[in-house]
């Protein structure tokens, strides 16, 4: 095998397609998988251009201590991804001049009646963490230098200013969404729910740092907790109207760094219900550090609702008024 470090610069400029099957965990309603999956295979198709450039990332740690580390991701969804798809997932490196993120345009490709149809539409910014604890065999690849990092960002700090309750037994479970002196703090007077969860090792890579694949998790987990408590259970509902919620648009950017095992406070604010179809939420998360609250990611998720029709036959749901209520009225439950 070549030398990484003998690779030109311009290794990872060039365009690449891979064929990827979406994982069968994403298969949660009917025979469509989840947007959480549909950022995956945009993972995947970034993870497989590296190695088509001669640096797979498991090298670049190994050998450089350099983590691959996504820390924006952006999603659309077009059409829905089928439990059966094969995509076609094509990745263009558009990366301006001095940055010091690398950034990828992934567009999703899938058959329908015999022809290519763009499913979902992602851009993809990476950063490279320098591990200090791994030492680097030599100097880094060329094509890869400007965007090693000591740091994955500073996020905001903001004072505390209250005492946080004792997240108490490890087994507590889904976390805490009941009151809660931090979340409370954080919500103020806004449309907004609050959780409060440990990070556990499963959702975490290179030893220490929460991944965006655990923040697509924490996403979805806050959204499920968040219609749980606006009285609109997604199984309920699901049942009792044939409605499932689809994401029609995923956005999360690392702002800092999150730790293993250290307690996530998450807090999901509607920001708009429009034309009785769709609605915006954002998520932030914040940790404790040094008796500051520091703003850890950012995020933002569009969401829909899909009607089942006839059996496995979806189109899109008007939300009646009673949905919208629930939406658009905040429950205090942190009060």
């Amino acid at each position: 095998m070549a030398d990484v470090r003998d690779l030109a610069a311009d290794t990872l400029s060039a365009p690449s397609t891979a064929r990827i099957r979406p994982g069968f965990e994403g298969n949660n309603i009917s025979h469509a998988l989840g947007f959480k999956h549909i950022n995956y295979v945009s993972e995947a198709a970034v993870l497989h251009h590296f190695r088509e450039a001669g640096l797979p990332v498991g090298r670049l740690y190994k050998e450089f201590g350099l983590g691959f580390e996504i820390v924006e991701l952006t999603s659309r969804l077009i059409e829905l991804l089928d439990l059966d798809d094969e995509v076609t997932a094509e990745v263009v490196p558009a990366t301006k001049p001095g940055a010091r993120e690398l950034t990828f345009k992934v567009a999703q490709f899938v058959q329908r009646d015999g022809k290519a149809v763009k499913s979902a539409t992602s851009t993809v910014k990476v950063a490279l963490r320098i591990d200090d604890h791994v030492p680097a065999s030599g100097p880094y690849p060329e094509a890869v230098r400007p965007f090693a990092v000591p740091r994955l960002g500073s996020g905001a700090r903001l004072e505390l200013g209250v005492t946080p309750r004792p997240y108490g037994s490890l087994s507590e479970g889904r976390g805490t969404v009941g009151a809660d002196p931090v979340l409370d703090r954080l919500i103020g007077e806004d449309n907004a729910f609050g959780w409060r969860w440990r990070v556990p090792y499963f959702y975490c890579h290179f030893n220490e740092r929460l991944q965006m694949s655990g923040f697509l998790r924490v996403m979805e987990e806050v959204e499920d907790l968040f219609l749980a408590e606006r009285g609109l259970p997604i199984k309920h509902v699901l049942d009792t109207r044939r409605w499932i919620p689809v994401v029609t648009r995923s956005e999360i950017r690392l702002l800092d760094e999150t730790l293993m095992e250290e307690e996530l406070h998450t807090v999901y604010t509607v920001e708009d219900v429009f034309k009785e179809l769709l609605y915006t939420a954002r998520m932030d998360t914040y940790v404790i550090r040094g008796g500051e609250l520091v703003h850890t990611a950012t995020g933002r998720i569009t969401h829909g609702y899909l009607h089942e029709y006839e059996p496995n036959r979806w189109r899109m749901a008007t939300l009646d008024e009673a949905t919208v209520s629930a939406l658009s009225t905040p429950k205090k439950v942190n009060a």
